[in-house]
């Protein structure tokens, strides 16, 4: 087994990388990454995406036929914010209190860390696995684009895997489901004119402020059948208009609806033509209103017997930990994979707090039992049927 004393000492130099994404440049995190393993011999290969690298691919083959299984963890982070709120430098690294300090540290360099570790050890032991392990270390997580899964499974040399476990923190669930999205973005016209001229039609402001009210006291449908929780709409922004003595001709809003199994990216881009459709109809102008459709990800649910769900759950019960399987409302890498057939969960980890916000750090008290239970599911998965 790799110490474990390695592992903390693998996230801290990682942790002192800083690696935000759109913001840093990833080579040295990705350096830090490439020298462990090469010190220990374990096959890897950069992924290249449109932009660059956008991640490290760990492949360990058994020596017997099988179906290949993931681990995931991001190595990019959420930026800063405000720094002088922060109590520690958000690059710092070190361990207070049995914490490990500084922004990835819960999401998700501990994880990558602890999943290099278990690479090794499969790395020791491929004599007696079937199939394969692959550890996705994605740099490409946090920007949304989820470029180091994209080009994982484009990857021609990659075996495509069964199923893939992914490390976001957390230590009394595993995240088995989340529900999807569909998002785009309203381009509401008008006539422009002189806001103190005689008879002016409404602008695009006040058009969108419309669309908004039809948007929101639209009826959603609640929870149905054995997926948790229903679909929400929300209004994320609203851009129009210049000064104050003209009448806006242009405001764009952004629309992010949260789908579900029973109502998934059909009924939502229904129901915003729907509004719009209304909207055009009672406030008529020359241009209608325009829908532009941004990102889309299916729902998605296992059930707590399919893998990789099933050997997750029970490996964490077999170290003593008591954990639920539970259905997120925000999307993830998890969503992408649905989307390609391949079962995911997504998030099962140590306690952490100030993820995304000041403070970020990560509990190394729970990282025994969390590594040991992700080694026993991959042992389960990758071992004798």
């Amino acid at each position: 087994m790799i110490p474990h004393a390695d592992t903390i000492a693998l996230a801290q130099r990682l942790v002192r990388c800083p690696s935000r994404a759109g913001i840093d440049d990833y080579g040295p995190a990705l350096g830090v990454l490439e020298d462990w393993l090469a010190g220990r011999e374990l096959p890897y290969r950069r992924l290249h995406g449109e932009d660059g690298v956008v991640g490290l691919l760990i492949e360990v083959a058994g020596a017997l036929p099988g179906p290949w299984w993931a681990l995931d963890a991001c190595v990019d982070t959420a930026p800063y914010g405000d720094e002088s709120a922060w109590t520690f430098p958000p690059d710092c690294g070190d361990v207070v209190d049995g914490w490990l300090r500084g922004r990835g540290a819960a999401d998700s360099k501990l994880a990558a860390a602890m999943f290099c570790a278990v690479a090794a050890e499969l790395h020791d032991r491929a004599a007696d696995l079937r199939g394969g392990l692959a550890v996705l270390l994605d740099v490409d997580e946090h920007t949304g684009g989820f470029g180091g899964a994209r080009a994982y499974l484009a990857d021609p040399e990659a075996v495509r895997p069964a199923g893939v476990m992914i490390g976001y923190p957390g230590l009394d669930e595993v995240v088995v489901g989340g529900r999807g999205l569909w998002r785009a973005t309203i381009a509401v016209h008008a006539a422009s004119g002189h806001s103190g001229s005689r008879g002016t039609a409404p602008g695009a402001v006040s058009r969108a402020a419309r669309l908004v009210r039809l948007l929101e006291e639209a009826e959603l449908p609640g929870t149905e059948g054995d997926f948790p929780l229903p679909p929400k709409l929300t209004v994320t922004f609203c851009h129009g208009g210049q000064g104050f003595s003209v009448v806006p001709d242009l405001c764009e809003l952004g629309v992010d609806i949260r789908t579900t199994p029973h109502f998934d990216a059909d009924a939502a881009v229904r129901l915003v033509r729907e509004a719009v459709g209304e909207l055009d109809s009672r406030v008529p102008t020359p241009r209608p209103t325009v829908i532009t459709p941004v990102a889309s990800w299916p729902p998605y649910r296992l059930a707590e017997e399919e893998q990789p769900a099933a050997a997750l759950l029970d490996a964490a019960a077999l170290e003593g930990l008591t954990v639920r399987a539970r259905t997120a409302g925000p999307s993830n890498i998890g969503n992408l994979l649905a989307g390609e057939g391949i079962p995911a969960t997504a998030g099962f980890g140590v306690r952490y707090a100030g993820l995304h916000g000041v403070d970020e750090r990560a509990c190394l008290q729970d990282l025994p039992a969390v590594h040991a239970a992700y080694r026993h599911a991959v042992l389960g998965l990758l071992g004798p049927s």
